[in-house]
């Protein structure tokens, strides 16, 4: 079996604040917006901001939660772009959660949450590199 990840879908409380966390916050472009949702072209899938309300409607199941159970995560490219990029997401609805810190394995990160709370990890690890398409593969060897 192929190892593919085709969407990952956010659910989100206001489409339109999601929109500039992302757009302006990334600085990422929709390639679909409707007024539920917002689908990003992503390096190998699609990022889809959906109204957490019809998003239950679509699953069948009501009163979701758990947004806290998993992160995200956002590759730099250098340790010099880790917390100047976490404080730019702040201008645009993010919060702080951690700043920029070397844990013990290497590298350097922080985390931040969305306006909806999902949690973004902003990280360089010299063992992920970000390469052709911006791709991002594991090497145990730096670049």
């Amino acid at each position: 079996m192929n190892q593919r990840l085709a969407i990952i879908t956010l659910g989100v409380t206001d489409i339109e604040r999601s929109k500039h966390f992302y757009m302006n916050g990334f600085g990422w472009n929709p390639i679909l917006e409707s007024k539920d949702t917002a689908l990003y072209q992503m390096n190998g899938f699609v990022l889809s901001t959906w109204l957490k309300s019809e998003l239950e409607q679509d699953i069948m199941q009501f009163g979701l939660n758990g947004s806290s159970v998993i992160t995200l995560a956002h590759n730099v490219t250098s340790e010099q772009e880790v917390q100047p990029f976490i404080d730019h997401l702040v201008c645009y609805g993010g919060s702080i959660l951690r700043n920029a810190a070397a844990p013990s394995h290497g590298g350097l990160r922080g985390y931040i949450t969305d306006p909806d709370n999902h949690i973004w990890e902003i990280i360089w690890n010299p063992v992920l590199n970000i390469g052709d398409r911006d791709w991002v593969t594991y090497s145990s060897t730096s670049n």
